[in-house]
């Protein structure tokens, strides 16, 4: 119950969701998949015995009689409070059984006193003494836990690993628990993940396994009576029970919940940016498709959509019509349930720049300018990123510290604030900010050697900017690339194209004294080889067709052999870039994909054309997948790309 509870995939418990039923197949049962043990469930109830159910999923017995123990219990009448409790249930699980709120039952639980206790899992094996044994809560009679004394605070952490939110946020509660011990507290750590640091046993004072959600964060507050609760560290998991905390009476220390909503409610926050004189991408609000479209021919098209209050660009989307934007809407009502889709004005070959920022009320620390390599429209964590940025003007410069300041204070930040800004025609527009800690925090700390996140646990309990005297080592003459790094090799069907959602897995860091150099060695870091001799593989579309010329031209002038499809074949050769042309899928034999296959392709630059990919480059990315051949999906991507090559080949990079 617990388990499926700490997934975040808006489980209350061992139940599926009422809208996700479907036919049982029971010899599909034995393939093992993440969600079998729904399926399981569903077998019991459609009166499978244990034998049956063995059979076909070879799960030992045991397991599958405990499993039926949960089922039985369920569906027993009148079955008491304390029993659904010591099987597992949520106060959310039975509040819908019975009809009522979570906060009722969790009131009925408090009247009749039934509340957890806390066992520990002794972490030395009882061969001596643990000093930090694992916490976890069952509803039993006796109480292995006693609270911590003296000055406390509880740090949420980031629940599951997933695309959008995984180890840097892990980082940041890690760095947390350093700045607060130095800062005289003892730290109490909240996490389910067993796979991170924050859970390691000499991390934290103590450590508790138990999922992120309202009732049971609670159930450990009203236990440890802490002095305070950090919510800005962990992405998006502890902010979602923020506000439920605040109002229960729990002392979030930092930034206010109310600041943080205030940056996603896009009313309140279009306000504030009109009052400060602030541009930003014309946007709307919409919950329905009617108001919808409304908004995207007031805006006009292409829109970038998304849901509210997610993390990692999930269901984010570029939307070229209204039957694109029709579709969307009925996807998204799943991802944001009763929040409004958010609409905004895309801004189509403009920069995007980064910047991370510490604030203590009074004063504003900048940690530094992180410039995109890809454009616009391609998600954050996506996007290779330089410090220091590479083009960006000194009047653009002082803008974006200026409304860093400006916000970071008005949204009354105390400790960190990430800001997402885009530059187009050298205005600086806001898209986006968030009051708390962002996935770039650990790239930033590593290169201006200031660690953000320990500081802002220190701002958060109440020491001030002046007297910690930051100094940031970002003018050391050192570039840094950060490169993210894809699972396509895992998923050879999926879309090599980025977009808006993210789909990066993780990313690496590369240093030296040239851009081409540090990015080199990033694409090093990330498991590419770059070739410095062979076969590029062009094809762009329309909008990219003139940058292709130069880049194509630079190409050949290393000594590349280029291939492209007949429209981008002929552009090249009519501007003195001799390219060879290749058909498409489906145009002849040998096409893009025969070469790829036969080894004869080294790189292959391909922009995606319009809304959609089309068949075509689809093939090509699914077959560069199996050849381990690296796919460049944006012209900005393969201009930095060219300089890694050109500093490779010339082998001029700074081993330092």
């Amino acid at each position: 119950q617990k388990a499926f509870r700490s997934l975040e995939v808006g489980l209350d418990g061992f139940r599926p969701k009422e809208t996700e039923y479907r036919d049982l197949d029971l010899n599909k049962i034995g393939f093992a998949t993440a969600f079998r043990l729904l399926k399981v469930r569903q077998a019991f109830e459609a009166g499978h015995s244990i034998e049956d159910i063995f059979k076909q999923t070879k799960i030992d017995p045991w397991f599958l009689y405990q499993i039926k123990i949960i089922i039985d219990v369920e569906m027993q009448q009148d079955v008491s409070l304390l029993t659904l409790k010591q099987n597992g249930f949520s106060d959310s699980q039975i509040a819908l059984m019975w009809d009522k709120t979570e906060d009722d039952i969790r009131q009925t639980r408090k009247n009749e006193n039934i509340l957890p206790t806390y066992k520990v899992v002794d972490t030395c094996a009882a061969e001596f003494s643990a000093l930090t044994p694992y916490c976890y809560s069952t509803y039993e009679t006796e109480n292995e836990v006693l609270p911590l004394d003296g000055k406390k605070i509880m740090i949420l952490g980031g629940g599951p690993n997933r695309i959008g939110q995984g180890i840097e946020f892990d980082y940041c509660c890690v760095q947390a628990v350093f700045g607060l011990k130095e800062a005289g507290y003892k730290t109490i750590m909240i996490n389910c993940n067993p796979e991170t640091v924050s859970t390691d046993f000499d991390i934290a004072d103590r450590l508790y396994f138990e999922p992120l959600t309202f009732e049971d964060v609670m159930n450990i507050v009203d236990l440890e009576q802490p002095d305070g609760v950090l919510v800005q560290f962990g992405g998006q998991t502890p902010l979602n029970i923020a506000n439920r905390l605040k109002d229960a009476g729990v002392n979030i220390v930092g930034t206010n919940p109310d600041s943080i909503d205030l940056a996603e409610d896009r009313k309140k926050f279009g306000k504030i940016l009109a009052d400060l004189n602030i541009p930003a991408p014309n946007w709307g609000t919409a919950f329905s498709v009617e108001e919808a479209i409304s908004i995207a021919h007031d805006i006009q098209y292409p829109v970038l959509v998304r849901p509210s209050y997610v993390l990692g660009g999930r269901g984010m989307e570029i939307v070229y019509d209204d039957d694109g934007l029709k579709m969307y809407v009925g996807k998204a009502a799943l991802v944001s349930g009763n929040h409004p889709i958010l609409i905004d004005a895309f801004l189509a070959d403009a920069f995007e720049f980064d910047v991370d920022a510490l604030c203590d009320g009074e004063d504003v620390f900048v940690a530094g300018i992180m410039q995109h390599i890809e454009e616009a429209g391609i998600h954050s964590g996506d996007s290779a990123c330089v410090l220091p940025a590479y083009e960006l003007p000194i009047s653009a410069r002082k803008k974006i510290i200026d409304y860093t300041e400006k916000l970071a204070l008005t949204l009354n930040t105390i400790g960190l604030i990430n800001i997402q800004f885009a530059m187009k025609n050298e205005k600086v527009y806001v898209l986006e900010v968030n009051p708390r800690a962002s996935r770039t925090i650990p790239f930033i700390s590593k290169v201006i050697d200031v660690p953000l996140a320990k500081v802002a646990s220190q701002l958060a309990v109440g020491k001030k900017l002046k007297e910690l005297q930051l100094e940031s080592k970002a003018n050391n003459e050192l570039i840094a690339v950060k490169k993210p790094v894809f699972p396509f090799n895992k998923f050879p069907q999926q879309n090599v194209f980025l977009s808006p959602e993210m789909k990066s897995t993780g990313e690496v860091i590369g240093f030296d004294k040239h851009l081409g150099s540090a990015y080199a060695k990033a694409e090093s870091g990330a498991g590419h080889s770059l070739p410095i001799e062979g076969t590029v593989f062009i094809s762009v579309n329309d909008s990219d067709k003139m940058l292709a010329i130069p880049m194509a031209r630079d190409f050949k002038e290393l000594g590349f052999t280029i291939l492209a499809t007949e429209g981008t074949s002929q552009l090249l050769s009519e501007n003195g870039v001799p390219a060879n042309p290749v058909f498409k899928v489906g145009e002849g034999r040998p096409n893009v994909v025969d070469y790829i296959k036969n080894d004869d392709i080294q790189m292959i630059i391909n922009t995606p054309l319009g809304a959609q990919s089309r068949y075509d480059e689809y093939e090509i990315g699914k077959a560069a997948i199996k050849h381990n051949i690296q796919v460049v999906t944006t012209i900005s991507g393969a201009q930095a790309i060219l300089r890694a090559i050109r500093m490779a080949k010339n082998k001029n990079l700074n081993y330092i």
